[in-house]
């Protein structure tokens, strides 16, 4: 059989396609690559705005459209708040967000579906590499105890529940056997990892890093509150990669306020100085919201101070899109979307000269690159990419050699300026680099 497994949304939602991708390989499927024959679709959707939702059905009606014959499955948070409306999209299975771990038996038993585990190969990184990821994303707990004012997923995920380390472990040895390089832990609030079982995300982390072989492990979004002891000295190890992403949401206190965030700008500040003085070169990334209800001009403005004080290496950023059921979608004083969209392209401007400030401090330094690929295709070799401990993309200069998903030293030469995609989006920048010392084709 075969499967084609799609998503939309957080690393979560990754780490979770991924999971299924290994389940189903383990049962004899072959999952399915873009363009090709699929007899059964899965679709991880997304609920975090109203426009994700959107994007989720448009990507459920694509799929069935290029595989008409397909029976399909869709699980995930747009699931869980609108079930109803997306079984009516001619869905064969619905599977809840408190079932998803189990979607693939569940699948199996509902739709009869004809697998054989004894024609299953070794369950290897191969879909991984299909989707081009030398990078795996790991799931470690799910859930939220937390309800900011803005934020559906508490509702669509339920209370946090924590994997055990020990099964975290043997999932990162196995992804290690199938020869990925990187993994990055993941989950709706990882800095709760263990308040359901007693453990931290500092055992966790000290665990990963003694008992598993992998190269690189790299934190996914953590929350800027309850961090545990012992944290930072955790880095200690260099393959405990030198990235965080902090949501901030606002630079304004009445507005955090206001989005029931448990982090003020004055706490967020210390964490970042206490981070950068003890990681060096530590990459600090961030999710800022504009135009969340009742957002005045002098709260857009603090926010614009506070967020270049702070220096982030790069921002992600949202314009506010009211979700029902939260509290913040019955507040008054909505912003216009005009208004939004101004902020946003301000913030977009803003954006690139912090990233691009904070590239140009890379240069001339020698830094371990883990390579993805060619940005020209798999057919060009000249110059291939990858990402910094920091995450920060590099194009390396290989001269031909065949470096996929290997780890080199590469020295910075030169920050490069991309033009925009879009109007309305500014342009990107990338570091350019070359080997610091010969490599071995082969």
């Amino acid at each position: 059989m075969r499967v084609r497994l799609s998503t939309l949304g957080c690393r979560l939602n990754e780490a979770e396609l991924a999971g299924w991708s290994r389940a189903f390989e383990a049962r004899g499927c072959r999952i399915s690559g873009e363009g090709e024959a699929a007899d059964l679709i899965v679709v991880n959707t997304c609920a975090v705005t109203a426009e994700a939702v959107r994007k989720s059905r448009k990507l459920l009606r694509r799929l069935q459209r290029e595989h008409p014959r397909a029976r399909t499955v869709v699980s995930g948070c747009a699931v869980s708040l609108e079930q109803e409306q997306l079984g009516e999209l001619g869905v064969d299975l619905v599977v809840p967000n408190r079932d998803k771990d189990r979607l693939v038996p569940i699948a199996q038993q509902a739709l009869a579906l004809p697998l054989m585990p004894e024609a299953a190969t070794e369950p290897g990184a191969a879909a991984l590499f299909a989707r081009g990821r030398q990078r795996a994303f790991v799931k470690i707990q799910d859930g939220c105890r937390y309800q900011c004012s803005f934020c559906i997923t508490t509702r669509a995920r339920g209370a946090e529940r924590s994997r055990s380390i020990a099964e975290i472990c043997r999932e990162i040895d196995q992804l290690v056997a199938d020869g990925v390089q990187e993994v990055v832990l993941t989950g709706v609030h990882a800095a709760g990892y263990g308040s359901d079982s007693g453990a931290s995300l500092s055992e966790l982390l000290t665990a990963v890093l003694a008992d598993t072989e992998v190269a690189r492990v790299r934190l996914g979004s953590v929350e800027p509150w309850g961090l545990p002891e012992r944290f930072w000295a955790l880095f200690e190890n260099p393959r405990l990669m030198s990235h965080l992403h902090l949501p901030l949401q606002s630079g304004a206190d009445s507005l955090l306020k206001r989005m029931a965030r448990r982090c003020k700008t004055a706490e967020f500040a210390r964490l970042v100085e206490t981070a950068r003085a003890a990681v060096p070169n530590l990459t600090i990334t961030t999710d800022l919201i504009v135009g969340f209800p009742g957002e005045s001009d002098a709260e857009w403005a603090q926010t614009l101070a506070f967020v270049e004080a702070i220096g982030f290496g790069d921002l992600h950023i949202f314009s506010y899109s009211p979700r029902p059921g939260t509290a913040a979608a019955e507040m008054p004083n909505q912003v216009p979307a005009e208004v939004k969209r101004a902020r946003g392209r301000e913030l977009h401007v803003l954006a690139r000269q912090l990233k691009r400030t904070w590239l140009a401090r890379q240069l001339g330094s020698v830094q371990s690159v883990l390579i993805e690929g060619s940005p020209s295709g798999p057919g060009n070799r000249e110059n291939q990419f990858g990402y910094t401990p920091g995450y920060l993309s590099v194009r390396v200069a290989t001269g031909g050699a065949e470096l996929n998903n290997r780890i080199i030293p590469v020295r910075i030469e030169q920050v490069l300026d991309r033009p925009a995609d879009a109007l309305d989006q500014p342009a990107d920048s990338q570091l350019l680099g070359r080997p610091a010392e010969a490599i071995n084709p082969i």
